[in-house]
């Protein structure tokens, strides 16, 4: 992995997760991510939290928002929607559980590509208010503002096919 690639500041969550009881003859429940817990609280992946009316929280395990100084823009955008989000991103497991926590994640962009996976059960959650002031200072010291450079093309050459030469002996 490049420098570049290695995130410049980790964050260690917890994240919440919800099984609700299915109204459905072809699923029993349904799950997914509720809150993101600042820090990594000291209890063991999927402990219940709270049971009632046919719902059940868990504290699924822990995970780490990576922040990387090429991705500020994002992160700004995100803080600036109104709404500021964190990703929760829960694959399929072959444990005693059927999910485990895979990702979580403060880009939009990235939160957004996690969905590409059918199975991946992706839920934007409110961002906690000490993560929005670690994200916001993250920005504020490591955002550049890029120049948007638009590409010019080439024009086509019509000739270039005629200029070719012919394979195999045949004009």
């Amino acid at each position: 992995m490049s420098p570049a690639a290695l995130p410049s500041l980790s964050i260690a969550v917890g994240v919440v997760v919800e099984r609700r009881k299915a109204a459905s003859p072809w699923v029993d429940f349904i799950w997914r991510g509720i809150a993101v817990l600042p820090d990594e609280p000291v209890t063991q992946p999927w402990t219940v939290l709270r049971e009632e009316d046919g719902t059940t929280m868990f504290y699924a395990g822990s995970a780490t928002v990576d922040l990387y100084p090429s991705e500020t823009a994002r992160y700004r955008d995100n803080l600036a929607s109104g709404s500021p989000s964190i990703w929760t991103v829960l694959s399929p497991s072959e444990g005693p559980w059927p999910y485990a926590v895979a990702a979580v994640t403060a880009d939009p962009a990235e939160g957004e590509g996690f969905t590409e996976a059918a199975d991946n059960l992706v839920e934007a959650v409110p961002m906690p208010e000490v993560l929005r002031e670690a994200i916001e200072s993250f920005v504020a010291e490591h955002h550049v503002e890029r120049e948007f450079v638009k590409r010019t093309r080439r024009r086509a050459d019509p000739e270039a096919l005629a200029r070719r030469e012919h394979e195999g002996g045949q004009e």
